[in-house]
């Protein structure tokens, strides 16, 4: 029996398969394009991947920021205003539990800026797209 792991890459989604002893090994591995949203590629519904989305990149701004400034999680935790253990959960890329208000939040008690921009979508297309992307400019850290 086979086991599937995914693994992204650029863009796209790599199915790769190990082979139960006695099987045959694969000579290659299938390669499948993805849409451009890795959430909807590994089956999430679109309203849940748009939400998946936001929280990542918002996860993500926090992370760097808190290594950024070299903080210990205790550290962290005090100037977020919740335990060490909910800031390990943040650092290991766990969601769960995290609002999008309440990452957005997080931000803005580190002295970050979060900035939503809606716009019209693109002609010839009747649904928009969620898309985030975090700006980074690096402070020097002081010591």
């Amino acid at each position: 029996m086979a086991k599937g792991n995914v693994q992204l890459a650029k863009g796209l989604i790599y199915r790769l398969t190990e082979v139960a002893e006695g099987g045959t090994p694969m000579t290659h591995a299938a390669v499948t394009r993805g849409s451009g949203n890795v959430f909807r590629d590994l089956g999430f519904s679109k309203e849940k991947s748009a939400e998946l989305i936001l929280k990542s990149s918002l996860l993500q701004a926090l992370q760097e920021t808190i290594k950024d400034r070299r903080w210990k999680q205790v550290e962290a935790a005090a100037q977020l205003g919740i335990d060490q253990a909910k800031v390990s959960k943040l650092l290991a890329g766990q969601m769960a539990g995290f609002s999008i208000e309440r990452l957005v939040n997080f931000l803005s008690l580190l002295g970050q800026d979060v900035e939503v921009t809606v716009r019209k979508a693109l002609r010839g297309r009747q649904l928009g797209t969620v898309r985030a992307r975090t700006t980074r400019k690096l402070a020097k850290v002081a010591g």
